[in-house]
C-alpha cells in the first residue's frame, strides 16, 4: 500500500504514491468507510477538506462524473478492485463421484457385493468329498463356478453406474446453475454519471470514483459518500441489526454502505469503495476465509456433531440480541455474496439448520415428506423379513430336513448362501424406496422453472412454483399490473374551465402557463425523462415514474420544453425536496428566489392537496379564495367524474414564502404544506392491459379470488376493477378505503380483531387510498381466517419498497420486475419480468401442472414398487431365491426411477388445468382414483407374474427356473419374468399420464418428446439387456415367439387400464386416500427459541436436497424420521444461495423488517435466487 500518512495535503505531494496517480489508497479509502457517522464525516474534513476535495483526489467530477475512458476504468479497477466477489471453486466431477459414494445402501451392496466376489473365488481343497446339502449341489457342474465372480461384479458395476449418473446430475445442475447466475449479474443495472451523460451500467462495471444516483428503493452496489440528497433514508439493518431508517446528509452523516436499502428519497454519491473492499465485501472475505478447509470440514462432520451441540448452548446463552443481529445480519450478507456456496464456511451454523424442525412446510413437501418416511419403513420392514425367512428356510432345510452336520469345509459355502440373501434383502428395500420421488419433484419444478422463465415468471424460490398452484386468492395491484403503465394526461381543470380533451396552449393564460411548465419541470425526480422512441412512429420512450412521466408528456403537449429549465436549474439548485412516499401522498420542492424569497411546488394525490389549498387560479391568472364550498363542488364536477372514468386525478400547487418573513423551519412538514394556491387538476388515464379481462376470468374460473389494493381514489379504483371483470355488475361485492377498512377491523382501543377482518374480506375485492400497512394487514387476516375451513393461499403483487411485509407475509409474493424496486425483489418469491396479471396466472398453471405430474409419478413408482416387493418377496419364501436378481432389481429401480421421473415430470400444462378448484392444503397426494389405479394395475400385475413364475415352464414348454443351485447359469424362465415385468412397466407409464381417470391415455404424447423418447429408449435397452446381458444381468437370449408374448402381456396393461376407468370410484369407498398433508409440527420451546436467531430456512429448497437417488440413503435415514425429512432437500450447487430466504410456506410473524437483512448488491434480488430457475434440472436431457 501507499506509504503516505494522515498527517495532511503536504504528504501527498512529497511521497511517491504507489497507488498510481490517484489522491488516496485503497487502505485509506476502506479506513474511511469504516467509519460512521460524525467521525466519517469528521475524517472526510481533516483529510481532503471536502466531499470535492476527495473527489478531486479520485479524479473524477461531482456534476460529469467520469470520463469513462477504457483506460481510465481499466486503472482504477487495477488500483481499487473490480465491483465483484469471485465465487467459490466449484466442486469437481471426482468430489461429487466421492459424496455419490457415501451412502449407506450403496455402501451395503458394495460390501455385499465384494464379500460375494471374494466367495466365489475360495474354492474348500476337498468338497467334493463333502456333502453341503442341496442346493449346493451343482456347484462344480460344467465349470459353472468360474463364472460365480459375475454376480458380484455385475452388483459393483451397476453401484458405479448409480454414482456416475448421480454425480453427473450433480455437476450438470451445478455447471447451469453457475451460468444462469452469471447470466443474472450481467443483467443487472445501476445509473452513473460518466462525462456528463446518466448511463446505466452493470453493477460489476462500477469502479471507484463514479458518480452514481441513488433512489427510493435502490440497493446500494457499493460504499461511497454522499455528494447530494434529497430527503434521503436508508435501511441499514442488513449491516448494523438497526431497524430504524438512518436519515443520509452531507452535513450529518454522509457515508453510504453497500447492501443497504435506500427507503425513501434520493441522491447521488461518489463510490469509495467496491467488491471485495466494500464494507460487505470485508465481512464476507472473513466468513468465506473458511471456504478452502471445507473438503477437511467435511471429513470432520462427525468430530462437528458433538461441538454442534454445544454451540446450541453457547448460542442460547448469548444474551447480547445485538450481536446476534449483526452476526445474522452479516453471515446473510455473506451468503447473498456467494450465491454459488454449497458448503458455506458457516458450516456449523448451516449444520445446525439442518437439523432445526420446520415450523410449515411447503404444501408438497410435507405430504411427500410423510409418503416416503411411510414407504420407507414399509420397505425395511419387507427386505427384513425377507431376509430372515430366507436364512431360517435355508437352515431348517439344511440342518434340520437334510440332518447335515456344519462341516468346517462348507462354511465359505453357506457364507455365500448368507451375503446371497443378504443381497436379495438389500434389493427388496432398494426397489421399496421411492428414490425417483425427490428426483421427480426436483425435476419437475426445475423444469418448470425454466419454463416459466419464458413466461416471464422468475421463481426466486422452488417451492413457489408449486404453492402457486394451490393458491386460492390473489391481492394484485392496480399500476402497471392490471394496467399498461404507460400513463399520459387525458383531461384537465386549469383556469375555472375542465378540458375533456387537452386544451391548445393559446388558451392557458401565459402566467398559469408559466408556473404549471416551471413546477412540472423541477418538481418531478430528474431521473424521470421522456425520450425518443426506438423505433420510427412508435409511443416515445417513458423512464422513471410514470405518473411524472405523463406530466412531463403533458408539458410536451403543451409545446414546452422541461428540459431547457432542468438546464437552468440543475439538480443541485434545488433548495429542499420532500421526495413522495406512502404517508405524505404529495411531493414538494423549494426553489431559493433571488430576492431571497422561497416558491414551494407541490403534486399530490387531488383530495389530499385540495383539503390545503386555499386559493385556486382562475381564468385572468388571478388567485381567488378557495374556500371549503368550492372544494366540495370541485370534487363532485371535476374530480369524481374523473374517476369514474377511471382515470387517476393529480393536483398541481405552489406557494410562496415571502422573505421578508424569514427562512421557514422545513423540518416541520406540516406548517409548510398548506397554504397553497391550487394550478391545476390533471385526469391521467392508464389503460387496463387488453389480456387481463381474459386473465381474471381464468381465475375466477378456477376458483380464485383475485382482490385490487391500490393507493388511488376509490372512483377509480372501481372503474378499473369493472373494467378488469374484477366486479361484475350487480353484484354485492365490497370496495373500501383505507381509511374505511382500518375503522371496521379495530376494536375500540385500536388493535385489529380477527374476527372482525373474517367479516369483511371474502366479500372484498377493491381496497383504495390503501397503505402498504393495509395490505400487509388484509394479506395476514386472510391467511390467519378460519372462517372457511380450507386455509387460504394467498398470492400478492408488490412494487414498492414498503411493499415488503406483504409480500414476505404472502404464500408467494409476486415482484413487478421492470417497476418493482430492489427491496421489493429482495422480498418476493416470483419476479414478474413484464409486470403483467396474465403472468400470474401461467404462474398458476405451471404450479397446478407441478403438483400434478408429482401425482402421475407416484401413481406409477407406487404401482412399480408394490408389484416388485410383493415379487421379490413370495418368490424368496416360496423357492428361496428373488425371481428378479439384484442386478435386475437395480436396472428397473434405477433406470425407471429415473427415466419415469424425467417422463412424467416434463408433461407440460394445459388450459385444461385452469378448469378445477385449487386442491387445497388438506388434499392428499394419492386421491381415491390414483389408488384404484395403483391396486388395479397391481393385482393385474402380479397375477401374470405368478403365472409365469409357477406354471411359465409349462405354458412355454422350457426348463424350470425355481430351486437353481446357488451358481447355476441363468435360465429361459426367470429371463420371460423379468422381461415381462419390464414391458407391463412400459405400458403401464402410458397409464400413468392421466390421473384423474380420463380414458384416453396417448391425448397430447406426442406433445411431450422427452416422453416417446424414454418410452422407447427404455425399451431399445432392455432388448439389449435380455439378449446380450447374459450372466451379470441373469439374462438369456428370447426367441421372437417369446418376446411377442412378453410385449403382449405388457400391452394388456393398457387394456386393463380400460377396464379399471370403467369402474366408479364413487362405489370403492374402502379404499383410503394418502399422502395428506401434515399439521403444523409442535416445536418444543427450547428449539423455537433456537430458531428465533436464525433467519428463516426455506424448508422446500432444503428438503429437495440430494433428490436423485434417495434409496441410497434409505437404511440410514429411517433409523429417524429427520433424516428422510432431509431426504428431499435441493441439489448441492445452489444450497447456500437459497438457504436463507424464507419460503412462502413457512413465513415466521416478522414485520417490523421490511426486507430480509441479508442482500448485498453483487447478486441482489434477482441474481441471488433465481439460481433456482434451473436448479435441479436433474439430467442430461433438459439441459438442452
Amino acid at each position: 500500500m501507499a506509504n503516505n500518512s494522515y498527517s495532511g495535503v503536504k504528504n501527498f505531494v512529497a511521497e511517491p504514491n504507489h497507488d498510481g496517480e490517484f489522491g488516496c489508497s485503497l487502505k485509506e479509502l476502506r479506513s474511511l468507510m469504516e467509519l460512521r457517522g460524525a467521525e466519517g464525516l469528521h475524517k472526510i474534513q481533516e483529510t481532503y477538506g471536502d466531499v470535492n476535495g476527495l473527489c478531486t483526489r479520485l479524479k473524477t467530477s461531482p456534476i460529469d462524473g467520469l470520463s469513462g475512458q477504457p483506460a481510465d476504468i481499466d486503472k482504477r479497477k487495477l488500483n481499487f478492485g473490480q465491483n465483484f466477489i469471485p465465487p467459490k471453486k466449484p466442486k469437481t466431477f471426482l468430489q461429487l463421484v466421492w459424496e455419490a459414494l457415501q451412502d449407506v445402501t450403496l455402501i451395503i451392496l458394495e460390501v455385499a457385493a465384494i464379500v460375494s466376489l471374494g466367495l466365489s473365488f475360495y474354492r474348500p481343497p476337498e468338497s467334493s468329498d463333502t456333502n453341503c446339502g442341496e442346493g449346493t449341489g451343482g456347484v462344480e457342474d460344467e465349470g459353472e463356478s468360474e463364472a460365480g465372480w459375475i454376480e458380484g461384479a455385475a452388483i459393483l458395476l451397476s453401484v458405479i453406474c448409480v454414482v456416475l449418473v448421480t454425480a453427473f446430475n450433480d455437476w450438470s445442475k451445478e455447471k447451469q446453475f453457475r451460468g444462469l447466475q452469471s447470466r443474472i449479474e450481467q443483467e443487472q443495472k445501476f445509473t452513473v454519471v460518466r462525462s456528463g451523460q446518466v448511463i446505466q451500467i452493470p453493477v460489476a462495471e462500477i469502479v471507484v470514483g463514479d458518480i452514481a444516483q441513488i433512489k427510493y428503493g435502490d440497493l446500494l452496489p457499493a460504499d461511497g459518500v454522499l455528494i447530494q440528497g434529497n430527503d434521503l433514508k436508508i435501511d441499514e439493518s442488513s449491516l448494523t441489526g438497526e431497524s430504524d431508517h438512518v436519515k443520509k446528509t452531507q452535513e450529518k452523516d454522509p457515508m453510504l454502505l453497500s447492501g443497504t436499502h435506500v427507503m425513501e428519497g434520493s441522491g447521488k454519491m461518489l463510490v469509495t469503495a467496491v467488491g471485495v473492499n466494500s464494507q460487505t465485501g470485508i465481512i464476507f472475505t472473513l466468513l468465506g476465509a473458511g471456504s478452502e478447509d471445507d473438503e477437511d470440514e467435511e471429513k470432520e462432520e462427525k468430530k462437528k456433531e458433538k461441538e454442534r451441540k454445544k454451540e446450541k448452548k453457547n448460542k442460547k446463552q448469548d444474551g447480547s440480541v445485538e450481536n446476534r443481529k449483526k452476526a445474522k445480519a452479516q453471515d446473510g450478507a455473506a451468503m447473498e455474496m456467494q450465491p454459488l456456496n454449497s458448503d458455506e464456511a458457516t458450516e456449523a451454523e448451516e449444520k445446525r439448520k439442518a437439523n432445526l424442525p420446520k415450523k410449515e412446510k411447503s404444501v408438497l413437501q410435507g405430504k411427500l415428506t410423510k409418503l416416503a418416511v411411510q414407504i420407507g419403513k414399509a420397505g425395511l420392514v419387507m427386505s427384513a423379513i425377507t431376509v430372515i425367512i430366507l436364512v431360517v428356510l435355508f437352515i431348517v432345510n439344511t440342518f434340520w430336513v437334510q440332518g447335515i452336520t456344519w462341516e468346517k469345509t462348507c462354511t465359505p459355502i453357506y457364507i455365500q448362501f448368507f451375503v446371497k440373501f443378504f443381497i436379495i434383502g438389500v434389493t427388496v428395500l432398494v426397489v421399496a424406496v421411492p428414490e425417483g420421488l425427490p428426483l421427480a419433484v426436483t425435476i419437475s419444478l426445475a423444469y418448470s422453472v425454466k419454463k416459466m422463465m419464458k413466461d416471464n415468471n422468475l421463481v426466486r424460490h422452488l417451492d413457489a412454483c408449486e404453492t402457486m398452484g394451490n393458491a386460492t386468492a390473489i391481492c394484485s395491484d392496480k399500476t402497471g399490473t392490471l394496467t399498461m403503465n404507460r400513463m399520459t394526461v387525458v383531461q384537465v381543470y386549469i383556469a375555472d374551465k375542465h378540458y375533456r380533451r387537452l386544451p391548445e396552449p393559446e388558451v392557458i393564460p401565459a402566467s398559469i402557463m408559466d408556473l404549471l411548465i416551471l413546477g412540472t419541470s423541477v418538481n418531478c425526480a430528474y431521473t424521470t425523462k421522456i425520450l425518443s422512441p426506438e423505433k420510427e412512429g412508435g409511443l416515445p420512450r417513458q423512464v422513471g415514474n410514470k405518473t411524472e412521466c405523463a406530466l412531463l408528456g403533458f408539458v410536451l403537449d403543451l409545446k414546452k420544453d422541461y428540459q431547457a429549465i432542468r438546464n437552468e436549474i440543475p439538480e443541485e439548485k434545488l433548495y429542499k425536496v420532500y421526495t413522495f412516499n406512502s404517508v405524505r401522498k404529495s411531493m414538494s420542492t423549494v426553489l431559493k428566489n433571488a430576492d431571497g424569497s422561497f416558491r414551494m411546488f407541490s403534486k399530490g394525490a387531488s383530495e389530499i392537496l385540495l383539503k390545503k389549498c386555499y386559493k385556486i387560479l382562475t381564468a385572468t391568472g388571478e388567485a381567488k379564495v378557495f374556500r371549503p364550498r368550492d372544494r366540495d363542488d370541485m370534487v363532485k364536477k371535476v374530480i369524481e367524474p374523473m374517476a369514474s372514468e377511471g382515470l387517476r386525478t393529480i393536483c398541481l400547487a405552489y406557494r410562496d414564502f415571502p422573505a421578508t418573513d424569514g427562512e421557514p423551519d422545513w423540518e416541520n412538514e406540516s406548517d409548510i404544506l398548506t397554504s397553497l394556491t391550487c394550478v391545476c387538476v390533471v385526469g391521467i388515464e392508464d389503460p387496463v392491459r387488453p389480456e387481463v379481462p381474459d386473465a381474471i376470468r381464468k381465475c375466477q374460473r378456477a376458483g380464485i379470488t383475485v382482490r385490487m389494493v391500490t393507493g388511488d381514489n376509490i372512483n377509480t379504483a372501481r372503474a378499473i376493477a369493472t373494467k378488469c371483470g374484477i366486479l361484475q355488475p350487480g353484484d354485492d361485492f365490497l370496495c373500501l378505503e383505507g381509511k374505511e377498512f382500518n375503522r371496521r377491523i379495530r376494536n375500540e382501543k385500536g388493535e385489529i380483531e380477527q374476527e372482525r377482518i373474517d367479516k369483511i374480506w371474502p366479500k372484498l375485492r377493491v381496497l383504495a387510498r390503501s397503505s402498504p400497512t393495509d395490505k400487509h394487514t388484509l394479506v395476514k387476516g386472510i391467511i390467519d381466517s378460519t372462517v372457511i375451513e380450507q386455509r387460504q393461499v394467498v398470492a400478492v403483487t408488490g412494487d414498492g419498497t414498503n411493499d415488503g411485509p406483504a409480500l414476505k407475509k404472502a404464500d408467494v409474493g409476486f415482484a413487478m420486475g421492470i417497476a418493482g424496486t430492489d427491496v421489493a425483489k429482495e422480498a418476493s418469491d416470483i419476479i414478474l419480468t413484464d409486470d403483467n396479471f396474465s403472468s400470474i396466472v401461467k404462474a398458476v398453471m405451471w404450479g397446478r401442472n407441478v403438483y400434478d405430474s408429482i401425482s402421475k409419478f407416484l401413481q406409477f413408482q407406487l404401482t412399480v414398487n408394490i408389484v416388485a416387493v410383493i415379487v421379490a418377496f413370495t418368490g424368496a419364501c416360496i423357492t428361496q431365491d428373488s425371481p428378479l436378481k439384484a442386478v435386475q432389481m437395480l436396472w428397473v429401480n434405477l433406470i425407471m426411477d429415473t427415466f419415469a421421473s424425467l417422463a412424467l415430470a416434463t408433461e407440460p400444462p394445459t388450459e385444461s388445468l385452469l378448469l378445477r378448484k385449487p386442491y387445497g392444503r388438506n388434499k392428499p397426494l394419492i386421491s381415491r382414483t390414483m389408488m384404484k389405479n395403483i391396486l388395479g394395475h397391481g393385482v393385474y400385475q402380479l397375477t401374470i407374474i405368478f403365472t409365469l413364475l409357477f406354471a411359465g415352464e409349462k405354458m412355454f414348454d422350457i426348463d424350470c427356473g425355481r430351486n437353481a443351485p446357488l451358481h447355476a447359469p441363468p435360465s429361459e424362465h426367470y429371463t420371460i419374468v423379468f422381461n415381462t415385468f419390464v414391458m407391463m412397466q412400459l405400458f403401464n407409464e402410458i397409464n400413468a399420464r392421466k390421473i384423474h381417470g380420463e380414458r384416453n391415455v396417448f391425448e397430447g404424447i406426442f406433445n411431450n418428446l422427452i416422453f416417446c423418447s424414454i418410452v422407447f429408449g427404455t425399451f431399445v435397452i432392455q432388448i439389449v439387456i435380455v439378449q446380450f446381458g447374459g450372466k451379470p444381468f441373469s439374462c438369456v437370449g428370447l426367441s421372437i415367439d417369446q418376446w411377442l408374448w412378453c410385449i403382449f402381456l405388457g400391452f394388456g396393461c393398457l387394456l386393463w387400464g380400460q377396464v379399471i376407468s370403467t369402474i366408479p370410484t364413487s362405489r370403492l369407498k374402502f379404499l383410503k386416500t394418502a399422502g395428506h398433508g401434515t399439521q403444523k409440527e409442535e416445536i418444543p420451546d427450547e428449539e423455537l427459541e433456537d430458531m428465533e436467531d436464525l433467519d428463516e430456512i426455506d424448508h422446500a429448497e432444503r428438503e429437495l436436497r440430494r433428490g436423485q437417488i434417495l434409496w441410497f440413503r434409505g437404511l440410514n435415514r429411517i433409523q429417524t424420521q429427520m433424516d428422510v425429512v432431509s431426504a428431499f432437500q435441493s441439489g448441492t450447487s445452489f444450497q447456500g444461495a437459497l438457504r436463507r430466504h424464507p419460503s412462502s410456506g413457512s413465513q415466521q410473524h416478522d414485520v417490523t423488517n421490511v426486507s430480509s437483512p441479508t442482500h448485498v448488491a453483487f447478486s441482489t434480488a434477482t441474481a441471488s435466487n433465481t439460481a433456482s430457475a434451473t436448479v435441479g434440472c436433474e439430467c442430461v436431457f433438459l439441459s438442452a
